[in-house]
């Protein structure tokens, strides 16, 4: 028996494992790719998309690279400085 039949077989008796691990996935896989692209990190979301690790490169990229990175203020805050700033002028 080759390891994909196997594979098959113990995921049709334990079909909730299966269940699980794809929820467990997409739910990581969608807060890293929404947070990568709220921060406009456009090579980090292609990885994210197309690599799939069972969540464990988003859990990493959420907790330890995205903070790594630059700080970023979201537009609305940038907008509303830049309005203060003029008034102020």
């Amino acid at each position: 028996m080759n390891q994909y039949s196997s594979l098959n077989a113990f995921f049709a008796s334990n079909s909730f494992l299966l269940w699980f691990f794809l929820g467990w996935s997409l739910f990581w896989k969608g807060l890293a790719l929404w947070k990568s692209a709220g921060r406009e990190e456009k090579w980090w979301f292609i990885i994210l998309l197309i690599v799939n690790t069972l969540g464990l490169l988003e859990i990493l990229y959420l907790f330890v690279f995205s903070r790594l990175g630059r700080k970023t203020i979201p537009k609305d805050k940038q907008i509303m400085e830049i309005k203060t700033k003029e008034k102020e002028s």
